[in-house]
């Protein structure tokens, strides 16, 4: 009986797309691990900006000032500041009383603002007789704390502010507040009736709202993937909730208040709508002074005669 040749089978060979599967799901883990590596980094110094210090004074400018200290309603950081009395009427004349004034700083900044050129409107206003306090937020400047919420923490700063204020000086008030420090401004007369009238120049209506659009503004990231991970880890991060830096809901609990918006169409860091969409809502009580040619809360430096024009004619009707 004839043997039966073996039969030899060639060796198999793994398809080309199983050698890939190791190293592209490597590539994929390292790419995720990076990006949530990255979005972490990113978040914490968006929220934990190195003070500025303060390089300028009030008697520079002709002004006298006290400064001043006061506890957060939130935390006990101390905040520091200047309050800044207005000149009194001629002698032999008399002026009605003028609402105190107090000056809210943006991101990023103290009070001096000093792209806003803050201490040459205060001059303007003390010169028109207003009294002016100039602080600083939580993580700025000269005040306590080391972190920044974009609002959410800083409204119990500027509440206090309203505290000292009111218990020091009391008499009408009304917050002027630039970028965060004018959506800060509305979320805190939202809250305190003792706020008469606010003044917000260059606001962001709803802060997830509008990370979620601007956000690569301020982390120089690209948006996918970076933006939904930043605002996923953000509240793990830092313990507060953008969801409730709300401005636009809090324009509701401030009407009939009056409410005077300022904004460049001309922001690219801050587009306009924002506030055009809050003034919308109470169009009857609420005015809306949309500047051109200026950048992101620069109108006063661009147009400063027309500025305090409209600040001051808004605040005497208060």
């Amino acid at each position: 009986m004839r043997a039966t040749p073996a039969i030899t089978r060639a060796p198999r060979r793994r398809s080309s797309w199983a050698r890939w599967i190791w190293p592209l799901g490597s590539l994929i883990v390292f790419l995720l691990a990076s990006s949530i590596g990255i979005s972490i980094y990113v978040g914490w110094k968006l929220t934990h900006p190195v003070p500025k210090p303060l390089d300028d004074s009030p008697d520079h400018y002709g002004m006298s000032f006290e400064s001043i200290q006061f506890q957060s309603r939130q935390g006990g950081i101390l905040l520091k500041g200047w309050y800044i009395p207005g000149k009194p009427p001629a002698e032999g004349t008399e002026a009605p009383a003028k609402p105190n004034l107090i000056l809210a700083h943006g991101y990023d900044n103290n009070r001096l603002q000093k792209s806003s050129e803050l201490l040459r409107l205060a001059k303007d206003m003390t010169d028109l007789g207003y009294n002016v306090m100039m602080f600083d937020f939580r993580n700025a400047g000269e005040s306590g704390g080391n972190l920044t919420s974009v609002g959410y923490y800083e409204k119990f700063d500027l509440l206090a502010a309203v505290d000292w204020m009111m218990a020091q000086h009391p008499g009408k008030l009304a917050l002027v507040g630039y970028s965060m420090g004018a959506s800060t401004a509305l979320l805190t007369a939202a809250e305190d009736p003792a706020v008469t009238g606010v003044i917000a120049d260059s606001p962001f209506n709803h802060l997830t709202h509008y990370l979620q659009d601007n956000l690569p503004v301020w982390s120089h990231l690209p948006n996918i993937p970076f933006t939904p991970l930043i605002l996923e880890i953000l509240p793990r991060l830092t313990g507060f909730d953008p969801d409730q830096v709300d401005a636009l809901s809090a324009v509701d609990r401030i009407y009939p208040r009056p409410v005077l918006f300022i904004h460049s169409t001309d922001d690219t860091s801050m587009p306009y709508m924002n506030s055009e969409s809050m003034w919308e809502k109470h169009k009857d009580r609420f005015e809306f002074w949309k500047t051109s040619g200026a950048g992101h809360a620069k109108s006063y430096p661009k147009m400063p005669k027309e500025y305090v024009e409209h600040l001051n004619d808004f605040l005497q009707k208060l």
